[in-house]
């Protein structure tokens, strides 16, 4: 554990890094009841000495304190302001902390994560991440690690060539974790809705449905609007099970051996845009085709919505400054019904699936240590998988909607997460409320 004197010269000298830590467990106090909600986070133990609602807290707050393992997470707990906001006088142990982890219950923290959520948009969060008064989910997968070692009975398998010591081919078999994740994109506040593993031989498709199939029970089906997904989706039975769901669904075609495919570039060859429109500094032109034939397996109409971009990108190479005008060509199915909607909209909300990318996989991966097995176990997986999630959208909502110094563009979001360490190492005793 480090000291408030060790973290960098003038680290503590700021006092408002002091509050950053204690600020956030009031706000998640006042607007998500967080005490009040980890204390549904229970496990299986019959008469715990070490309270499971004491673990929770502490596997939350090391989330959004950047605290990547459970052996530095068992040292920060022995701190005064740490104990006095988890409610429990005592060092932890990573031993407890794994314990306690396999042994609590996913699902019950999937419905932690949905209250969250639902908080979020009675309270009107999602209003700006709407675009033309409908909200987007976008459906992706992300493998979350792999090991050619370690493995649980929730691994899966796949077979890999590497070289031994003498540089010959030997094939062997690799251990990883994927999951399918649903997340609510927007251009100010993006959140994981749900998450999904793959099981052994599933295809991603599937995967994807089952998830999607829950969040309509879960969610209801107007939590949101429409749904958002790569070209590995754009195949008629996904598309066909997902607009009898109830929701329309635009994917990204790419797979020159459709038909579909070379009849949309041919039909639009030659022929002048449906529709010109600026994007930030990008000329884009929409071809629109309404009614089109996807595959026999969905011979339901559906519309192809196709756009060119041009934009000038200025580089330096070789010392010199070089412009050049760059274009970016995009093929889009839609099915279900968004006819009310124009084809530029429709690619808006294509572009914000890259948030899945950028806002999810890229940011959980580099800052908050995706890739991290703290505890290979497969309930405990999932169970600090979720609460990476919950710690994930608790910090952002913090940042986004309450935070007055990202708004004005003082402080980046690594820098808030940076100054939340500080106050932990250096803050003042906060009690965190059991009312």
């Amino acid at each position: 554990m480090l000291s408030c004197f060790g973290v960098g010269k003038g680290s503590c000298l700021n006092n408002t890094d002091f509050s950053e830590l204690p600020r956030f467990v009031r706000y998640a106090q006042k607007v998500f009841h967080l005490n009040l909600l980890a204390g549904s986070f229970t496990d299986s133990r019959l008469r715990p000495e070490i309270p499971g609602r004491a673990v929770a807290l502490s596997l939350l707050f090391g989330e959004v304190a950047q605290i990547p393992s459970l052996h530095q997470l068992q040292s920060e707990t022995k701190l005064p302001q740490w104990q006095h906001w988890v409610g429990y006088s005592h060092r932890i142990s990573d031993d407890t902390l794994e314990y306690v982890s396999e042994r609590m219950d996913p699902e019950k923290l999937r419905r932690g994560a949905i209250w969250i959520n639902r908080k979020l948009k009675r309270g009107k969060a999602f209003e700006q991440s709407k675009v033309n008064g409908l909200l987007a989910l976008s459906l992706d997968a992300n493998e979350q690690f792999c090991s050619d070692h370690r493995c649980c009975q929730d691994c899966l398998t796949r077979e890999i060539t590497t070289k031994d010591d003498t540089g010959q081919p030997v094939k062997h078999l690799q251990y990883y974790h994927k999951q399918v994740y649903a997340q609510l994109s927007g251009p100010r506040l993006s959140v994981i809705l749900d998450v999904e593993p793959m099981r052994q031989g599933e295809e991603e498709c599937m995967t994807a449905l089952r998830l999607l199939d829950r969040m309509r029970e879960k969610y209801g089906p107007r939590f949101f609007d429409l749904v958002v997904v790569d070209a590995w989706y754009t195949n008629g039975p996904f598309l066909k099970a997902e607009v009898e769901m109830g929701w329309p669904v635009i994917a990204v075609l790419k797979q020159a051996r459709y038909d579909i495919y070379q009849e949309t570039l041919a039909l639009t060859k030659g022929k002048p845009p449906t529709e010109t429109v600026k994007r930030d500094d990008r000329k884009v032109e929409i071809w629109d085709l309404p009614q089109m034939t996807l595959t026999n397996t969905y011979t339901e109409p559906v519309r192809v919505v196709r756009a060119r971009e041009t934009y000038i990108q200025r580089q330096r190479i070789g010392g010199r400054w070089i412009t050049e005008e760059k274009e970016q060509n995009w093929i889009w199915v839609v099915a279900g019904d968004l006819a009310g909607y124009v084809g530029s909209i429709i690619r808006d909300w294509c572009h914000l699936r890259w948030k899945i990318e950028n806002n999810a996989f890229n940011e959980l991966t580099q800052a908050w240590h995706l890739t991290h097995c703290a505890h290979h176990h497969p309930v405990a997986l999932q169970v600090l998988l979720w609460i990476k999630i919950m710690a994930f959208t608790l910090f952002h909502a913090f940042a986004i909607l309450h935070g007055k110094l990202l708004r004005l563009g003082k402080v980046t979001l690594m820098e808030l997460r940076n100054s939340l360490y500080r106050s932990l190492l250096c803050g003042d005793v906060v009690p965190f409320s059991s009312g």
